[in-house]
C-alpha cells in the first residue's frame, strides 16, 4: 500500500526526533574600556559602539577606567553610559596630570537647557571618582577566569599601574597575577607598525607604555595608527543617522570637536570591534611576534611563532564591511 505524500511527511515528522535550527549564542564578552576620553572623538564612538554592542547581547561593559586627568572626563563617560541607560557602570579615573585639559566636548556633561542638564548624570566631577586601579582590580577579581577582555584605547597609565599594583582586599593576587589569570586579551589602540609613526597613545605616557610592552601577561593584539586612518568615519552619518534623538551625545562631541565635513579616523573603534567581534571576518592579523618599543616611542614588530602579540591588518576588499559595522553600531538606538 502506497502513502501518500501527505502521510509520509507526517510519519516522518512523527518518528524522527525533533531538528532544532537554533544555535546557541556564545556569552557576552566582559569588557573592560580603558580611554583617554575628550581627547579625539572617536573615543566617544567607541564608548558608544560598546552599548550597542552590549544591547545586542554580545558584551557587558563592566568597567570604564580614564587616562586624560581632567575632572570633565568621567562626568562625561557617565553622561553617555546614562544616555544608553546604565548609568551605574562603574567609572575609575587617574591622577596623573597628563592632558589635563577639558578637552572640546567633555564640557557637554556640564550643558543645561532650561536649568536642567541637556544629558542627565550623577557623577559630577571625577574628583568624586575611585582611582582607576581599584576599578580594574574589582572588576577583574569578579570575573571568571580568562574570560576578560580590555580594550585600552588611551594611555598605558592605568594598566602599568595595575601591572604594580599589590595584593589587598579585593583580591589576594597581586597586579600581574590577577590580570594573567582573569584577562584573555587586550585589544590595545597604540603604535605604528609600518612606517616608524611615533603614535600618540604611546608617546604621551612612554614609562607606562614600555610596561605594558615589557610585562602584559595575556595576548595582545595590537590596532596600529595605520589601521584607523586608513577607515574615516564618514561625517554623513553624524548628520544622518543620529536624529532619532533632538540631542544625542556622540554626534554633538563630534561636531564639537571638529565640525563636519570631516571624516575622523576612527583608530579606537576599531581595537573595540576586534576585542568583542574577533571571529567576523573585518580583518586579518600578522603572524605572532613581539613588539618592541624604544625610548622615543618607536615601534617594532619581530615575528616569533609563540610570540604574545600580533597587530591588525586592514583588506581593502574588506573596508566597505568593516565602515558599515562601525556606523550602524556607533549609531545604533538605546535599547527601551
Amino acid at each position: 500500500m502506497r502513502l501518500s505524500l501527505c502521510a509520509l511527511f507526517v510519519s516522518l515528522f512523527v518518528l524522527t526526533p525533533s531538528i532544532s535550527f537554533s544555535q546557541q549564542r556564545p556569552d557576552p564578552v566582559p569588557l573592560i574600556f580603558d580611554t583617554d576620553i575628550g581627547n579625539d572623538v572617536d573615543d566617544a564612538l567607541a564608548l558608544g559602539m560598546i552599548h550597542s554592542l552590549q544591547s545586542r547581547g554580545e558584551c557587558e561593559l563592566l568597567a570604564v577606567t580614564i587616562t586624560k586627568d581632567h575632572e570633565l572626563a568621567a562626568p562625561f563617560v557617565d553622561a553617555v553610559n546614562t544616555f544608553y541607560g546604565r548609568g551605574d557602570i562603574p567609572i575609575g579615573v587617574c591622577r596623573s596630570g597628563v592632558t589635563n585639559t577639558a578637552g572640546r566636548f567633555n564640557t557637554l556633561a556640564t550643558q543645561k537647557d532650561n536649568g536642567k542638564l541637556r544629558y542627565p548624570h550623577d557623577l559630577t566631577s571625577g574628583n568624586d571618582a575611585p582611582d582607576a586601579v581599584a576599578v580594574l582590580r574589582s572588576s577583574l577579581a569578579g570575573a571568571e577566569d580568562g574570560s576578560v577582555v580590555i580594550a585600552q584605547v588611551g594611555f598605558s597609565t592605568n594598566l602599568a599601574n595595575l601591572l604594580m599594583s599589590k595584593a589587598d582586599d579585593v583580591s589576594p593576587l597581586a597586579g600581574a597575577e590577577l590580570v594573567k589569570k582573569k584577562v584573555r586579551l587586550l585589544s590595545i589602540m597604540a603604535g605604528a607598525f609600518t612606517d616608524g609613526h611615533k603614535e600618540y597613545n604611546l608617546i604621551k605616557d612612554i614609562p607606562s607604555a614600555k610596561k605594558i610592552v615589557a610585562d602584559w601577561p595575556t595576548p595582545i593584539v595590537w590596532s596600529g595608527y595605520a589601521v584607523g586612518k586608513s577607515l574615516t568615519y564618514p561625517h554623513q552619518s553624524i548628520l544622518r543617522d543620529y536624529g532619532y534623538v533632538e540631542h544625542h551625545p556622540l554626534s554633538e562631541a563630534y561636531i564639537l570637536y571638529m565640525p563636519p565635513p570631516h571624516d575622523r579616523p576612527t583608530w579606537d573603534l576599531t581595537s573595540v570591534l576586534y576585542g568583542v567581534r574577533p571571529d567576523h571576518g573585518y580583518f586579518e592579523l600578522s603572524e605572532p611576534g613581539s613588539v618592541q618599543m624604544t625610548d622615543e616611542g618607536v615601534t617594532t614588530f619581530k615575528a616569533a611563532a609563540n610570540g604574545r602579540d600580533r597587530y591588525i591588518l586592514v583588506r581593502e576588499d574588506l573596508r566597505p564591511k568593516v565602515l558599515e559595522a562601525l556606523q550602524l553600531l556607533s549609531s545604533q538606538p538605546p535599547s527601551k
